[in-house]
């Protein structure tokens, strides 16, 4: 019988499904079986006694912890071990259902907030206040960082960041002086996560930082005996970046065709002069205190609007008139300009593309680079009517990280299954995994060198179309098994080295820290490791409790010995007293540079 067990146990997966399964015995495929050992019996507690089922059932193994290290892996940016397994003991749902009923402070409050402290030290240490200015993109990165790490609103900060990744504005523009706005406008992206689509599209709209990256701030009607029509930027990514793409869609996320097989638009270039006809007439809701006596009215510059107040309508700046829409819809003539803007905005949330497309760019962010046309529609569905609601982000989510194309370990070796995980969360990863040797208990990170090491930081994209393509095709091979690599854009022979020297810099504090502060003196926060320490005695359990943090318990044999190969010659009689340190620094450098960590499965 112990033959067969150990059998069974090298020969079968470790998975765990949630549903009925035909296909092996083991790990959680236990229903209807029985085992009986030798050595059966009770035990103190005379109500429990030690079941050879627990041998099949996957009871005692780490078969659902290394289950929900991958579920966090996609819904979180990290959390440590004790974490995963509190998650580990009940449903996935409860755990999605608990972080719904999270509440997230302010990302502009705090912004401000640690600006005014920041200059506080800043004079405390000798400066002059007159000369510390902001606040600028540096505190919004600070904000971001203070917010994420030892927070508890872990799912609503990772769809906030997946929307930042399509619902574009960057500070690595003429935005970057704004810290207070980038604040506000990633509130709008967190506080709309677990809202309604439709909500989130508008006031991300009417967003000053939105108006002025994309130019509909100050945009004003037409006046053709001047040359001066609609600004048509904003008009047209709201409908190809946004909300349904250039293409008609099926709601599974395949492509329309004609009866030439060949792709429908979505949209041309009079409907994009129609939509910018109703996005005129938006200016500063108000104005900051200026010498200059500057008020709030339309046409005053960018400069002196207050950045965290929705733009508001200057009806004599709007353009008048019917706007003919898409799907055959026209805007009337003689009503309010925001009125003009909430029917555009009901006419792009009610598109049929709408669905597919958002549903597509979150499960690329959260989940798969390539997911079934089948997964794609059961999102679809999901946003198209829960309850009679359309576009409850809530149910979106749900429907993407509950999935069995999401949760079923057969996708695991599907050459279809995973993504690249792209620098900027491996860095988010890590600063949340790993114990931070904080001395000041400030989480404030500028992430200087890492952004200049790999081009990547939270509301840093180069441009509209964020860091990478959505459809992005790396290589030939990709293109001929119809496959998309969005992050494989970014993966270079310069981007990845440089990215391996960033972990070097890392599990290596001498050099450089996890996190870096900005012109305050403030001391840096390299990692802990004490508490990796105590594995370190025996190579084989250290990589294997890095394997449940990092890998979700996917090491391939062959990393794991590697990485085995490389600890072992570090030992006590090694010059460096603190071996252990060094045991620890060497297997964590190795696995978070593995393909085994950078591809999610």
């Amino acid at each position: 019988m112990k033959k067969l067990l150990s059998f069974l146990f090298l020969s079968l997966s470790i998975c765990m499904y949630s549903q009925e399964y035909s296909d092996y015995l083991g790990a959680g495929h236990s229903n209807g079986i029985t085992v009986t050992t030798s050595s059966q019996q009770s035990k103190t507690n005379w109500n429990e006694t030690a079941s050879g089922n627990k041998t099949i059932n996957g009871s005692g193994l780490d078969a659902r912890l290394l289950e929900t290290s991958r579920f966090l892996a996609q819904a979180t940016f990290g959390t440590d071990l004790n974490y995963i397994k509190t998650v580990s003991e009940n449903p996935f749902e409860d755990w999605i259902d608990s972080q719904f009923a999270m509440n997230s402070q302010s990302m502009g409050i705090l912004t401000q907030s640690i600006y005014n402290q920041a200059k506080n030290i800043y004079v405390a240490n000798g400066g002059n206040a007159d000369d510390y200015f902001g606040p600028f993109w540096p505190h919004f990165q600070y904000a971001w960082w203070q917010s994420n790490i030892g927070n508890q609103d872990l799912l609503r900060q990772k769809v906030a960041l997946a929307l930042s990744e399509f619902l574009v504005i960057s500070w690595d523009s003429a935005l970057g002086d704004y810290g207070v706005g980038l604040g506000s406008y990633y509130d709008v992206l967190k506080d709309n996560a677990f809202g309604n689509f439709r909500e989130l599209l508008l006031e991300m709209t009417l967003h000053p930082m939105m108006g002025g990256y994309l130019s509909h701030y100050n945009n004003p009607r037409s006046f053709p005996e001047q040359n001066i029509h609609p600004d048509e930027n904003f008009a047209r990514e709201v409908m190809q970046l946004f909300t349904i793409g250039l293409y008609e869609l099926n709601q599974n996320g395949t492509y329309v065709l004609d009866s030439n097989g060949d792709r429908i638009p979505t949209y041309n270039n009079d409907d994009i002069k129609e939509f910018a006809k109703v996005f005129t007439g938006l200016g500063p809701a108000e104005v900051m205190e200026n010498e200059w006596n500057v008020t709030a009215n339309f046409g005053v510059g960018f400069y002196f609007a207050i950045k965290d107040k929705s733009m508001v309508m200057y009806d004599d700046w709007h353009q008048p008139g019917e706007k003919h829409l898409l799907n055959g819809y026209t805007v009337p003539s003689g009503q309010s300009g925001m009125k003009d803007i909430e029917d555009a905005i009901d006419n792009l949330f009610n598109h049929q593309n709408i669905a597919p497309f958002v549903s597509l760019r979150l499960i690329q962010q959260m989940v798969k680079s390539n997911p079934s046309p089948g997964y794609i529609g059961r999102v679809s569905a999901a946003f198209n009517n829960t309850k009679g609601v359309r576009g409850d982000m809530k149910a979106v989510i749900k429907a993407i990280l509950l999935d069995e194309e999401a949760r079923s370990c057969s996708w695991i070796e599907n050459p279809t299954q995973g993504k690249l995980i792209e620098p900027m969360v491996r860095y988010f990863n890590v600063a949340r995994q790993i114990d931070l040797n904080n001395q000041n208990n400030l989480n404030w990170n500028v992430g200087y060198n890492f952004f200049n090491a790999t081009r990547q930081l939270p509301l840093a994209a180069p441009h509209v179309f964020n860091f990478y393509l959505p459809d992005y095709v790396p290589s030939s091979e990709f293109d001929a098994a119809n496959l998309l690599g969005p992050e494989f854009q970014i993966h270079n022979s310069a981007s990845s080295l440089a990215y391996v020297n960033e972990v070097d810099y890392w599990t290596y504090p001498q050099w450089y820290s996890i996190l870096n502060t900005w012109d305050l003196g403030l001391e840096n926060t390299p990692l802990d490791f004490e508490a990796l320490k105590y594995y370190a005695k025996d190579s084989e359990v250290l990589v294997n409790q890095l394997d449940k943090l990092f890998t979700r318990g996917q090491l391939s044999n062959e990393t794991k010995q590697i990485i085995i190969d490389a600890v072992d010659p570090i030992n006590g009689t090694n010059t460096n007293v603190d071996y252990m340190h060094n045991r620890v620094k060497m297997a964590l450098y190795l696995i978070l540079i593995s393909p085994d960590y950078v591809i999610l499965k």
